[in-house]
């Protein structure tokens, strides 16, 4: 159907749990949208679990050449998928699926993953130098690459031996030079970009913040997600949460799958401890090499966890 998307057909409603009053048979789709420097299969383990317990899931792949285009073509997998919709994205993606669920009234819930989550009107690079905390900048080459309609672009990457430590500190390092050897490259140009109207405005959100990301500030993605009113936790997690805390990711997941649009849910407070603890905060991650033009994007909840 929809090239690089994964899907997953749901169990029988038997074993289904409900998303809602009004959707007592369904569970909705849960659509996995990936940040730059990487692809669907970051979100591998969360998929695994959200299967096991029936949901259907699409991890389209995000073109990653600018906010508008990337938003618009999400927004087109959206529109192909019938019933209700809860729509996760990490790092960049959060931006993306921002633009993408407007208008669209099959979107219950978004989650944000370490993500960055603009309001209508802010440039990625100038939100994420609102806060101190990134080592993205200083990690990211670029490549010129010529477009098809002539001129010239600009493709930004991580270097590997900087991978790690900015994007994916604390995991295998067997598994991060995989996955700095196959990161996809994003468009210098989507941190130029203004962001449009912001979904987040009239759909409930869900969000993490991951304590330990270089790539995207925790002070900025708390402030975003609390501008949000996101119903937010924190993990000790870098940027690549859902690798590296694949349950509890997963588990914020099912929190929004669980709730209507119209059921807002009261936020969890810092007294409420496990493996994540949940507090009133948020926002969303983008990091940037300010000044010279270039800006990057990074992206965090409590029950259960997956791999890139």
């Amino acid at each position: 159907m929809l090239t690089a998307t994964t899907f997953v057909a749901a169990v029988p409603a038997a074993k289904a749990r409900p998303v809602a009053s009004d959707h007592a048979a369904a569970k909705p789709t849960i659509v996995l949208v990936h940040g730059a420097f990487a692809d669907g299969s970051c979100w591998d383990a969360v998929i695994h679990r959200l299967q096991s317990d029936g949901y259907r899931v699409v991890a389209p792949a995000n073109p990653l050449r600018g906010l508008r285009g990337d938003s618009e073509y999400i927004a087109g997998v959206l529109k192909s998928i019938r019933g209700p919709i809860v729509l996760a994205g990490h790092s960049y993606a959060g931006a993306v699926i921002s633009g993408a669920a407007v208008g669209n009234s099959n979107v219950k819930a978004l989650v944000f993953i370490a993500a960055l989550v603009p309001a209508q009107g802010e440039v990625l690079s100038v939100l994420s130098d609102k806060f101190h905390g990134s080592e993205l900048g200083s990690a990211v080459k670029s490549f010129p690459y010529p477009k098809p309609g002539g001129g010239t672009g600009t493709d930004l990457y991580i270097k590997p031996d900087r991978f790690r430590a900015v994007f994916a500190a604390g995991l295998p390092q067997v598994t991060t030079a995989v996955l700095a050897a196959t990161q996809r490259p994003i468009s210098a140009s989507a941190f130029a970009d203004k962001a449009g109207p912001a979904a987040w405005k009239t759909i409930p959100s869900w969000a993490l913040v991951a304590r330990q990301d270089k790539a995207i500030a925790p002070a900025l993605q708390r402030f975003e997600y609390k501008r949000a009113h996101s119903h937010t936790i924190e993990v000790n997690a870098p940027h690549l949460a859902m690798v590296a805390q694949p349950k509890a990711v997963t588990d914020l997941v099912l929190d929004a799958a669980g709730s209507r649009a119209s059921d807002a849910k009261p936020a969890r407070t810092s007294a409420d401890r496990g493996s994540a603890t949940p507090i009133v905060a948020g926002v969303v991650g983008a990091a940037v090499i300010a000044g010279a033009g270039l800006g990057m994007v990074v992206v965090t909840r409590r029950r259960r966890a997956t791999r890139l």
